[in-house]
């Protein structure tokens, strides 16, 4: 009964700040509000008995990737700037997309039946090895991901020296 009532306050943050991220009307505001998200979204993986996800979620998300988001932020707007807002026709196919979306995940989630017996990881029995997160992560062999992980650090630095480059400009 604890576990739902925690899963039902995180999922109401999490629904909360996401319409206030995409709703704000000064950006710095919108990226405070998506990283409430992220923490609410490691929180989902702490219920899930994946620690190891949450601390990815809650380092690389919401600390690293927010921060290059406010970074990006403070490099290419002024100060108090605020966001456009669109005309009625743009936010009614928003709304429209929304309820289209909403209606298609209730749809599957009211005709498909998930067991969840079977699965010890959401009766919160067990963990995934540590060790095997690990091999999977800085293998060099099949279905291991040492080559993707580098590929995204050369990304990150060249992101990095990309924002250094409009700084200079300026």
């Amino acid at each position: 009964m604890v576990n739902f009532i925690i899963f039902c306050c995180l999922a109401v943050m999490i629904v909360v700040m996401s319409i206030l991220a995409v709703t704000a009307k000064k950006i710095l505001r919108a990226a405070t509000y998506l990283l409430f998200v992220l923490i609410g979204t490691a929180g989902l993986y702490l219920l899930l008995n994946y620690h190891f996800l949450a601390a990815v979620q809650v380092s690389v998300y919401a600390g690293g990737i927010v921060v290059l988001f406010i970074f990006a932020i403070f490099l290419t707007s002024n100060k108090g700037e605020m966001v456009e807002t669109h005309n009625i026709r743009r936010i009614i196919y928003g709304v429209l997309t929304s309820v289209a979306g909403i209606a298609l995940a209730g749809f599957v989630l009211l005709k498909h039946r998930f067991l969840y017996s079977g699965n010890a990881t959401v009766e919160g029995d067990t963990e995934i090895n540590m060790k095997m997160i690990g091999t999977a992560l800085m293998g060099t062999e099949k279905y291991q991901y040492l080559l993707p992980f580098e590929v995204l650090s050369v990304l990150l630095l060249a992101c990095i020296i990309g924002g250094i480059l409009i700084a200079r400009k300026k």
